[in-house]
């Protein structure tokens, strides 16, 4: 069967507020404190890379393998870091990615120039790989650790806790990187992983059956990610709604690496600060996204309607930042605006996926989520590099991407909104 949450089961919903679910629920506090802290230091270590990139080279192709390392490894490792998730003890897998990730970051001090390209490339690639294995498990044990009426708000407190900490990251981490160079910004990175792993050894878990033989898990990987994207691709419920980030990226990929050279553009004399203005402008409309979307929309049956106009949406804003390209603070305004649709259309489809698998596929189903998402973004960003060094304007290139954003959204709507009325109906 699948989990509470079918559309002829949607309805509106009666959520409990974000302080409530802080104050009442542990284990979301507990996941959330460490949330806060890891991803705190993220953000920093995400502009002192683009710094480090630019200074070293001076090229958008390299600046591109940064944003490449930071998807295509999520893309390769999500499939079995899905079984590890559906397998293994969750919490344990959790704990372990943040302590491996901490002695990851510190390898970046080793980067001197442009011939250690390749050590931060790699390092990177294997930090984000890692990742790979902490999403998908903490995804999957948040509908384990919450009550009715609790899942929407704790999957918006999650996602706005993302972006508050990509607004405050980008907007303290561009002076920190500029005032006190990029070897401090590593060394509060590894800092707050391992503060994140104390976190999530305080999560209390109900108890489940898991494998204690990695070496079998990883050995019945092949059958067990197959078993996965079969069970996405024969549950249409599940699989309309699996699309929904990665329709998104198709436009979206390439602009969120347009404005780390947009930054540099139109702050030209601010340094990493040019780009982390920007970034905060990206979260800060990530946060407010989720909010309103939980706020706004509380039927259900409405949001694969939703998550296709925010794709519209998201588009739209960011022809408003080709066209205001001259004035930098409407261009903060637009990229607030593009992103407060980004992130609502983010929060809902990852709460009807969580809502429509059930628990012995539901990491299998988030790691194919990131999957599509990570591998259509990958594709945009190279096309978008290419173009680029071939010559095509930074404003053109934003226009274009905005524009295929809009016709996305609405191509993604024609087929999955009657598809839902139908199954509705049905």
């Amino acid at each position: 069967m699948i989990a509470r949450g079918q559309p002829d089961a949607a309805d509106l919903r009666g959520e409990v507020g974000f302080t409530t679910l802080l104050r009442t629920n542990r284990d979301v506090r507990w996941l959330w404190g460490g949330t806060v802290v890891s991803l705190f230091g993220d953000w920093f270590n995400t502009l002192a890379l683009y710094r480090l990139v630019l200074d070293l080279t001076g090229s958008e192709s390299a600046l591109g393998g940064v944003f490449l390392t930071k998807l295509l490894p999520l893309a390769l490792a999500s499939p079995i870091a899905g079984v590890l998730a559906d397998r293994l003890d969750r919490r344990k897998l959790m704990i372990g990615a943040d302590v491996v990730r901490a002695a990851l970051v510190l390898g970046f001090l080793f980067v001197r120039d442009a011939e250690d390209l390749w050590l931060l490339y790699v390092l990177a690639a294997a930090q984000i790989a890692v990742s790979a294995a902490f999403t998908p498990a903490r995804d999957a044990v948040l509908p384990l650790i919450t009550k009715r009426g609790e899942l929407l708000t704790a999957n918006a407190l999650l996602a706005a806790t993302w972006s508050i900490m990509l607004a405050v990251g980008a907007a303290a981490g561009g002076p920190v990187v500029d005032a006190f160079g990029t070897d401090v910004v590593f060394w509060l990175d590894a800092g707050t992983y391992l503060v994140s792993a104390v976190f999530i050894a305080g999560i209390r878990l109900p108890a489940r059956e898991v494998e204690l033989d990695v070496g079998g898990v990883v050995r019945a990987g092949l059958r067990r990610i197959a078993e996965g994207w079969r069970y996405v691709r024969t549950r249409p419920p599940v699989r309309r709604i699996a699309g929904a980030k990665a329709a998104w990226g198709i436009g979206g990929g390439g602009l969120v690496f347009a404005l780390a050279l947009l930054g540099d553009q139109l702050f030209p004399s601010a340094g990493t600060t040019g780009i982390g203005v920007l970034f905060a402008a990206r979260g800060l409309g990530t946060g407010i996204g989720p909010i309103l979307a939980r706020t706004v929309f509380r039927d259900a049956r409405r949001w694969p309607a939703v998550l296709a106009g925010c794709i519209v949406v998201s588009g739209l804003g960011y022809l408003g930042v080709a066209a205001v390209a001259d004035w930098r603070w409407l261009v903060v305004g637009f990229v607030v605006f593009a992103h407060a649709a980004s992130g609502a259309n983010w929060v809902l489809s990852t709460t009807l996926l969580q809502e429509r698998s059930e628990d012995a596929y539901r990491g299998r189903v988030v790691a194919t989520d990131w999957l599509l998402v990570t591998l259509v973004d990958s594709v945009t960003i190279v096309i978008a590099s290419q173009l680029l060094e071939a010559g095509v304007g930074l404003v053109v290139l934003i226009a274009a991407l905005g524009a295929v954003q809009v016709g996305t959204g609405l191509a993604y709507g024609a087929l999955v909104v009657p598809a839902e009325r139908k199954a509705r109906a049905g």
